[in-house]
Formats: structure tokens, sequence, C-alpha cells
């Protein structure tokens, strides 16, 4: 049995219908949406809206970690547009259309903490399942899904409390695999060595490891980070990688 695991695609709807070439199954960890592209600051949601200019000005303020200043400033942005609601929804309804397409048969989805979860159900088709504090059997083993992010600065669309989130974790249970869109709350796995933060990380999942063992956890989130694989115990975590900036799936075989 052999499945490919991606996260973060933030937008490359192209390179998601290649991810599943030669595997069984496509597992995504989540994050989908491109809301701004920190490499083309002309691309994103709000480079469509606002453009380039804009967009590097809410960079630098998040990238220096000014954040009451990145909000106070795209609400100016957002102050400009007669539907605020209706503009954004428009744009992501596009974007969610092009990368759901693009999925193959069959892909296991989660969410990450930039989706929108709501929406899912009018994109999502036959073959293409969206898991969420869930599990599905491959190839005998079974793999569980938690999906969307915690409470941060960063204040992105699906973050949840760390209580509702160790819920999810512990409907999931004792699982052969366990995949989310975050990483377990460990240094080495959390730190974004190109944004020099600590992104965050979930105790939830790291007590999950420690107490139920599964052989593999999976994650994303984290772009860049410090270290990209960590043993605990018996438990190989590993970051699958950031898709959109490599395009190259994670393979797992046995």
């Amino acid at each position: 049995m052999r499945v490919h695991v991606v996260s973060d695609i933030h937008g490359s709807a192209d390179a998601l219908s290649r991810a599943g070439d030669g595997a069984d199954a496509l597992l995504c960890l989540g994050d989908l949406l491109l809301f701004v592209d920190y490499d083309d600051h002309s691309g994103g949601i709000m480079g469509g809206l606002f453009g380039a200019a804009a967009v590097r000005q809410f960079v630098e303020l998040r990238t220096a970690r000014r954040y009451d200043e990145a909000r106070a400033f795209t609400r100016t942005l957002w102050s400009r547009l007669a539907d605020r609601e209706s503009v954004i929804e428009d744009a992501v309804r596009e974007q969610y259309r092009a990368l759901f397409a693009a999925f193959p048969v069959p892909s296991y989805v989660t969410y990450g903490n930039v989706d929108i979860p709501s929406l899912w159900p009018d994109f999502a088709r036959d073959g293409v399942h969206v898991l969420d504090a869930a599990t599905v059997t491959l190839g005998g083993w079974t793999f569980g899904f938690v999906g969307g992010g915690l409470r941060s600065p960063m204040r992105t669309p699906n973050e949840i409390d760390a209580e509702e989130y160790a819920a999810k974790v512990a409907a999931v249970g004792e699982v052969d695999v366990l995949c989310a869109h975050l990483p377990p709350a460990v240094p080495e796995l959390t730190y974004d060595v190109r944004a020099r933060r600590f992104e965050t990380g979930s105790e939830a999942l790291l007590e999950a490891v420690r107490v139920t063992a599964p052989r593999y956890l999976l994650f994303g989130h984290v772009h860049q980070p410090l270290q990209q694989r960590m043993r605990i115990g018996r438990t190989e975590c590993v970051n699958v990688g950031h898709f959109r900036g490599g395009e190259t799936p994670y393979r797992l075989e046995w």
C-alpha cells in the first residue's frame, strides 16, 4: 500500500492534481486556501483585491510581529469594499472550486487553520472524503484525522480553543497513523526558520503520541521547520512539507 500526503497547498491546484500520481490514495492535511502570498505579493486573495503594494505593507507588519497594526491596516483595506463578506466568499469559492476539482480519487482531506469548513460540503465530491475527529482504514492501517488550528496572534479563520481541539484528538483514539494540520508542541517541530518564530503546536497531539504511540504522526503548518522529523517513543513525527513551496508529496508505504 502506498499513500501520498500533502499539506499547505495554498492555492496550488495544478500541482495538487498530480500529487496522487502512483499512489493508492492521497491524504491532505489542510490549508488549501491562499489568502496572502508572501513570495508574490500580487497573488492570493488579498493581492487580487488590493494589489501588491498593500500586501507588501501587510506582510512587513506581520513579519515584524506588529499584529494589532496589521489588523488595523487590513480593516482600512476591507472598508473600501461595499460588501466585504460577499467579496471574500466569492474569492474563496473560486479557489475551492479549482482545488477540489484537482483532488484525485480517492482523497482523504482535513482542514487547516486558514480553511473555511462551512463551505467544503459545496465542493467535496464522490471519492473526496472530508474527515475531522474521524478515522478511516487503508491497507489494514487505521488513520485518524484532526483538522483546524489553535488560537494564535495571527487570528486565521479556522482556529479553535485548546479544549475543543483536545476533544477531537480524544475522539480519534488509538490509530496507526495520526494525521493533523498542526504539529505537536515540540520546539524543534514548531519553529519556522524563515519566519523566525514559533508556530502554534498542540499539547493534545503530543500527549496522544505519548499515551497511544501511533506508528506515525503526520502534520504540516510549519513551512520551514527547524526539524522536519523526530521520533518520540515509537512514533515517527513527520512534517510532510510545504506543498506550495516544493510540490512534492510525502510518501508512506507499508
